[in-house]
């Protein structure tokens, strides 16, 4: 074991320079960048285009010159309600108010859905179909001007005076873990996604150039899979804990980071759920990176390399998709099920760890999941043998000894 590990230390160490030791990852470090500057930009244009079709939408009343200011006052008692209708209009009426309010509908210059004009007791409220909620809201203005007249009050004002005392939260709602559980779910699968596939492109390029063979004479297999591997992952470590600390001094010292912050509220406490996150973004990242590993030694160019790749991210979206339903319905039969598949069981274990308490069940787990990260690297290797290194069959792969 010592011979082993020496070999898996030294094939680490290389390959992890050789990532790092490069200008491209100080790219590949800086993307994120990128992507937040291109999210940021294409949200401000989408809020600009939202906000401009808010800000073309009316409703109207024309109203006779006495009725205007108990409109108004009516108005401004739902307004606290905030019944997200558009921005309402009272007009004077006109000689011809059916005329006038069909302009309105017609009108060129804003988009009025519906219009109502009219004695208040009977009004005509003309709209489009799909304005239902602005009509009713026309027609609730009218109802409250009516019931205040009959009750002889031009404004009634509130009978209740409530003295509001917000309180902070004395436990952590369900809807906080429901929330942290399907976070944790979403930033492993991202990380993982993301940083994993790295591997698949460094063995190929190996094996094109004839280095693989050369490492593999000189030490096992199952050592050089598992040197890669931690030294990829030593790499995506940099990448974690660089963007990490990012986020940790927006969350401290920006009221929108300290917002998200504050919502985090996992059942084990921030703490273990931290660490649990961080053991289980390591095993989903050695899962994909093992089987990527696999199909790697098996490609010969980039084309074959993307052709293998696609069924093995088609297949950790798959994952990602049970784990995340599960972590919207702890204790659920789905949730089970992505526990204890090895691609989905990271993903689903980090929502466990938000939705309940116990801790015995991931150390479970995480047994689990390594014991399946052997197989796949034991399996690899099998196959880079038989395959590339031509040596062995297909017959001994399930054998326990190497052909010579």
């Amino acid at each position: 074991m010592t011979h082993f590990f020496r070999h898996v230390k030294t094939i680490a160490h290389r390959d992890f320079i050789a990532v790092v030791g490069t200008p491209m990852f100080l790219l590949f470090l800086m993307g994120p960048l990128l992507m937040i500057g291109l999210s940021y930009l294409s949200g401000a244009g989408a809020e600009t285009a939202a906000k401009s079709s808010r800000d073309a939408a009316r409703i109207a009343i024309l109203a006779k010159p006495a009725d205007i200011p108990a409109l108004g006052a009516a108005e401004r008692e739902l307004e606290p309600m905030e019944l997200r209708v558009p921005k309402l209009e009272i007009l004077p009426s006109t000689a011809d108010d059916a005329k006038a309010a069909h302009d309105l509908l017609e009108s060129k210059k804003a988009d009025y859905f519906a219009v109502m004009y009219g004695p208040l007791e009977a009004p005509i409220i003309q709209h489009e179909a799909e304005s239902l909620r602005s009509a009713a809201y026309l027609r609730e203005l009218a109802e409250r001007v009516l019931r205040a007249r009959k009750a002889a009050v031009t404004s009634p004002a509130k009978l209740t005076k409530p003295q509001m005392q917000p309180i902070k939260p004395q436990r952590n709602g369900v809807g906080g873990q429901l929330a942290t559980a399907f976070g944790a779910v979403l930033g492993i699968f991202f990380l993982t996604i993301i940083l994993a596939s790295q591997a698949v492109g460094m063995l190929a390029e190996e094996k094109s150039n004839k280095v693989i063979e050369v490492i593999a004479a000189a030490s096992p297999l199952e050592a050089v899979f598992v040197g890669k591997l931690i030294g990829m992952f030593g790499a995506a470590m940099l990448f974690v804990g660089f963007w990490g600390v990012v986020l940790g001094v927006w969350m401290t010292n920006y009221p929108m980071g300290q917002a998200l912050a504050a919502s985090i509220a996992p059942a084990v406490g921030i703490g273990p759920f931290l660490v649990l996150c961080g053991l289980y973004f390591a095993m989903s990242y050695m899962l994909l990176g093992a089987l990527l590993l696999g199909f790697g030694g098996l490609a010969s160019t980039m084309r074959e390399i993307q052709m293998l790749s696609l069924p093995v991210t088609l297949l950790q979206f798959a994952m990602y998709s049970i784990a995340s339903q599960g972590s919207g319905a702890p204790g659920s039969t789905i949730a089970t099920v992505a526990e204890i598949i090895p691609f989905s069981s990271p993903m689903a274990m980090a929502a466990r760890a938000a939705n309940d308490s116990a801790l015995w069940p991931h150390a479970v787990a995480l047994g689990w999941q390594t014991l399946w990260v052997a197989i796949i690297i034991a399996l690899g290797a099998k196959l880079f043998r038989i395959g590339v290194l031509k040596s062995g069959s297909w017959r001994t792969l399930f054998s326990r000894k190497s052909a010579a």
